[in-house]
């Protein structure tokens, strides 16, 4: 090795070349190969990473029809059709490679559909006019990063065709640009905003193709995009917290599992723009940069090595003739069933097919990925044989078919032949790229922190103009500008004498909005922080189901403890029954459950039961036997009563008795 290399370098964090052959264990004195990859010096390898956030928004309706914007378990679906989706032309006459890659793959798309569907969704009627109250939401996210809303916003048609829209395209609207939000490490700018339908969801894959419940498809998504500003992996993870708190100040995003999105795109200055979609959680997102910076760097690695070994990639050959009669269970499969085996020698590849690249993430996975999307399993490579069943013998046996030798690998598809020659094609082509280096691509993330492949980058073929909705003049004259959730925290502890951890809590949890409505109705502010942050948060944990308790549920509850027909101590019961029969209101559960509040006369003679039964205990302890005492009465009573109450009455007893 003449020059420390691209990985070298971003490790020990030097920017010019050094003679000579590294010694690793002086940097890693208890490595016993070439460094575990931990940290990078992202300034050296040139790192550069964006974000686009996608966050759906709390509207009443969807945005180009009346449909209602809540998600629906499949089981409630009254129907279905189904559908075959295919790229179109833009204007210009182009099809976007991502889609026509897409199309390639021939699946049939099953919709379910629900007593709410209506035609718009269905792609059988035009689209409605936008929606007001998500323009207006998104104006004033616009306003909180300080950006410019356009003149007019037009809608335009974004092809998508893996099914996950009726129409085959997204409808999306740029409403404004040019913001910024800080960050510890400097101003990140945010280039633009876009309104957009959120896509159909994903229920499960089928022998057809792929089913999707049309119940989330059309709910008001912003999708907001910084410019390539982000230099680290914690800066990144910083500047979607930043944007996320942003979001929620408004109070009108939608919260939970899936309503957020983040994707990433991440560079460094020898690799290319790589985007990584669909990291639900906003707490992956270092790792995801770390990782992939990693994995750029590590196929920059292997381009220059497969330079220096001057290697190339083969013909694709059938080899079905070597592996009959083997024991590999996956290659036997395919061959009792008719299949065939396809391989594609790559001259010079030997040890970096198998070489890692990510966390448990190689080369050959790359290859993988590809084939994988041509209906195949995946590969199997010589880096990783004699293995699955496969013998030495049916190695070399293998080689010799292709032509490779010792210096050379081999990879080998096993499946239907029709699918087997298009998998190891699609292998092969990923296989000549590794000459380049970092392939441009959509990748998607995994839970792991780590990535794969999805399809090409999306080009400037995939967007045209939707003529069948008019466009609107954004207005932000009359749009308020929110308050931000820390500006929040120090109000509630300003204005409703709430702790910090408590005011924190409210602010940044999903139940903020209601929080504000129900304090402005005349609620005890306390009173409602502790039941929409504690008292829920400890049900939860007790396997109520929380999740089914309605707006209508909480603020019923929380009127009631304010009009004196129910203790505080009785929350929690009635909102667990609320919850197991969310079919009844506050009233109706409390009244069935023997849940209102009792007057001083029924607490006395409760009271006074309990007392009696414990008659001895009373005159040989006095007072001391309160604590005890107390715990039975509030039992006794099931929460019909307040404890100030109860402690007070039970003490009067117990002084009448000693």
């Amino acid at each position: 090795m003449d020059s420390v290399s691209v990985l070298e370098r971003a490790v020990r964090g030097l920017t010019e070349p050094t003679v000579g052959e590294p010694d690793w264990t002086v940097f890693y004195p208890s490595a016993t190969e070439w460094p575990p990859m931990t940290e990078y010096d992202y300034e050296s390898l040139g790192l550069v990473a964006g974000l686009e956030i996608h966050q759906q928004l709390d509207t009443a309706t969807k945005l180009f029809c009346q449909c209602p914007t809540e998600l629906r378990e499949p089981e409630e679906s009254t129907r279905s059709f189904t559908r075959y989706l295919h790229p179109t032309r833009s204007e210009l006459g182009e099809l976007d490679d991502a889609a026509v890659e897409e199309s390639k793959v021939e699946r049939e798309f099953e919709y379910l559909a629900y007593d709410t569907t209506c035609l718009v969704e269905e792609d059988d009627e035009p689209p409605h006019e936008l929606d007001e109250e998500a323009l207006e939401t998104t104006l004033e996210v616009a306003q909180l990063m300080d950006m410019s809303p356009v003149d007019q916003a037009h809608v335009m048609r974004k092809i998508v065709v893996d099914g996950s829209n009726t129409t085959g395209f997204q409808r999306s609207s740029l409403i404004a640009t040019d913001g910024e939000i800080e960050t510890s490490d400097g101003t990140v700018g945010i280039e633009d905003m876009l309104l957009e339908e959120e896509s159909a969801q994903r229920v499960a894959e089928t022998d057809e193709g792929v089913r999707y419940s049309l119940d989330r498809l059309g709910i008001p998504l912003v999708e907001i995009g910084t410019s390539p500003d982000i230099s680290s992996p914690e800066q990144a993870l910083e500047a979607a917290e930043r944007i996320g708190m942003l979001l929620r100040s408004t109070g009108k995003v939608k919260r939970g599992l899936g309503t957020i999105r983040q994707d990433v795109n991440v560079s460094i200055a020898e690799g290319a723009r790589v985007e990584i979609k669909g990291v639900q959680s906003l707490d992956d997102i270092d790792d995801i940069v770390r990782n992939e910076v990693g994995r750029q760097a590590e196929l920059v690695e292997i381009r220059d090595e497969l330079a220096a070994r001057e290697a190339s990639v083969g013909d694709v050959q059938d080899v079905t003739a070597v592996f009959e009669g083997t024991e590999s269970g996956v290659i036997g499969g395919a061959l009792s069933s008719g299949g065939s085996v396809m391989a594609v020698p790559l001259y010079g590849f030997d040890g970096i097919v198998g070489r890692e690249i990510a966390p448990d993430r190689r080369l050959g996975t790359e290859l993988s990925d590809h084939a994988k999307r041509h209906g195949a399993g995946g590969i199997f490579h010589t880096d990783e044989l004699p293995a699955y069943g496969v013998t030495d013998e049916e190695v070399a046996a293998l080689r010799d078919a292709v032509g490779a030798s010792s210096e050379d690998a081999v990879a080998i598809v096993a499946a239907d032949t029709e699918i087997a020659e298009s998998a190891i094609e699609a292998a092969a082509e990923r296989a000549e790229t590794a000459f380049e280096g970092v392939p441009e691509e959509t990748r998607g993330a995994n839970d792991d922190g780590t990535t794969r492949y999805l399809r090409p980058l999306p080009g400037a073929a995939r967007m045209y103009p939707e003529t069948d909705v008019p466009p609107v003049e954004p207005d932000p004259s009359e749009v308020p500008e929110p308050e931000l959730l820390t500006e929040k925290v120090d109000r509630y502890q300003d204005e409703y004498d709430l702790g910090e951890g408590l005011a924190e809590q409210v602010a940044y949890g999903e139940y903020m909005p209601l929080f504000e409505d129900v304090v402005a109705d005349g609620i005890d502010p306390t009173l409602a922080a502790s039941t929409l942050e504690s008292t829920l948060t400890e049900l939860r944990r007790d396997d109520v189901p929380v999740e089914t308790l309605t707006r209508d549920h909480l603020e019923g509850v929380l009127g009631m403890v304010e009009d004196g027909d129910l203790p505080n101590e009785g929350v929690p019961d009635l909102l667990t029954v609320l919850a197991e029969e969310p079919e009844q209101t506050a009233e109706e559960a409390a009244e069935d459950a023997g849940l209102g509040g009792a007057d001083e006369e029924e607490v006395r003679e409760a009271i006074a039961e309990v007392v009696e039964r414990n008659e001895s205990q009373v005159e040989e302890e006095g007072m001391q036997a309160f604590s005890g005492l107390m715990g039975e009465c509030m039992g006794a009573l099931r929460g019909k009563a307040d404890g100030d109450l109860v402690s007070e009455l039970l003490r009067e007893e117990i002084q009448k008795r000693t």
